[in-house]
């Protein structure tokens, strides 16, 4: 006899993450994680090299040198952040450890980003999944499985890996339609990126209701992946929950100092957004006029779909074979079988030399 873990665990697939290296290349261009291609910003740069002066002592526990930066840049109340040393992952981790006992409902599109099955699976609970339209989520999709049972509705607005996203309208349309007793999750990674004027990262919302929290990150826009910061807004009700189970000193004072500085660096994220936009509708059109289907995006990164097939004159146009092409030539995308788009890979927006080269390989794969 050994051991046995809660009913679910047992169920979960463990995450696997973009690649970062290739068999038998020593320099490869890694377009497979979202990564930002500039990197920290220098205000973040200074702040790492002061930080790790205090390496020595325990950080402040509320985190809150971080707080406040993130309340002055987005003027929001520092009382309603709470921060995490681990990414929003955790954060939407502790969320279903607070909120989900055995045999509830945390409910989410079809094909999302797979920590909302691993949080509620390790919590006893049932992952419902709603189909999605047009590669986007559904509201009324959603809206039609809720039971009496959803305590969590997770959203990833932008949508990964679809690029996709609710506008402000659809998203207060599906809050509307939830129980008080449900908890809406607005996982906004990569809102920074969004120029679409009938967006809101969930900022509104939040501050109106009793049952809505918005998570963000540093991993994204911010360039700080290798940190892992990420951070929520929440209703004073859910704060004081997370402050209970959130570990203590939960964010490094390191990732404090560098957090804080990033976050007020609003060149550095004016630039790299700016940047992401250029460059993502320049590749959207080059990889367009291949052929191939690409969808329209408001994040950092876009949505390949290859065919299986173009005839024997043409060979194996397949995702898989593109894969393995621009594996030959030193590029890392990102596979979508684990997402369920076997047809189709994903790639991060990088610097321009990377864009082009990329492009031109694609270009050149359907062309062979």
């Amino acid at each position: 006899m050994t051991p046995e873990p809660k009913p679910g665990i047992l169920d979960i697939s463990p995450y696997v993450g973009g690649r970062a290296t290739l068999a038998g290349v020593s320099e490869v261009i890694k377009l497979s994680s979202n990564e930002s291609p500039f990197g920290p910003g220098p205000k973040a740069l200074e702040a790492l090299a002061r930080a790790a002066q205090g390496a020595g002592i325990y950080p402040e526990g509320s985190a809150s040198m971080l707080r406040e930066a993130i309340a002055e840049v987005y003027g929001l109340d520092p009382a309603r952040i709470v921060a995490s040393g681990d990414g929003s992952d955790s954060i939407l981790t502790m969320l279903a450890n607070a909120y989900l006992r055995e045999g509830d409902e945390a409910l989410f599109a079809e094909n999302s980003f797979m920590v909302y099955k691993i949080a509620t699976l390790a919590n006893s609970a049932v992952p419902v999944e709603a189909p999605q339209k047009n590669r986007a989520v559904d509201v009324d999709a959603l809206l039609a499985r809720v039971t009496p049972r959803t305590k969590l509705v997770f959203v990833a607005n932008p949508d990964n890996p679809t690029g996709s996203y609710l506008n402000s309208a659809e998203m207060a349309r599906l809050h509307a339609g939830l129980p008080k007793t449900a908890l809406l999750v607005i996982d906004a990674a990569y809102s920074e990126y969004v120029m679409k004027p009938d967006y809101d990262p969930g900022t509104d919302l939040v501050t109106a209701s009793s049952n809505v929290v918005m998570t963000r990150t540093f991993s994204k826009i911010h360039g700080l992946a290798g940190l892992r910061i990420g951070w929520c807004y929440a209703p004073a009700s859910v704060c004081d929950v997370l402050n209970r189970i959130r570990g203590p000193f939960n964010v490094a004072m390191l990732q404090q100092y560098v957090g804080a500085a990033a976050i007020r660096d609003t060149a550095h994220v004016e630039k790299s957004a700016a940047h992401n936009e250029k460059w993502k509708n320049w590749l959207i059109d080059e990889i367009r006029k291949t052929g191939l289907t690409v969808d329209d995006s408001v994040a950092n990164f876009i949505l390949i779909h290859f065919p299986k097939k173009l005839g024997h004159n043409r060979g194996d146009k397949s995702a898989a074979a593109a894969d393995a092409f621009l594996g030959q030539r030193g590029m890392i995308l990102r596979a979508l079988t684990n997402y369920g788009f076997p047809d189709a890979l994903r790639l991060t927006i990088g610097s321009e030399a990377a864009n082009r080269k990329v492009a031109a390989a694609i270009r050149d794969f359907m062309e062979q």
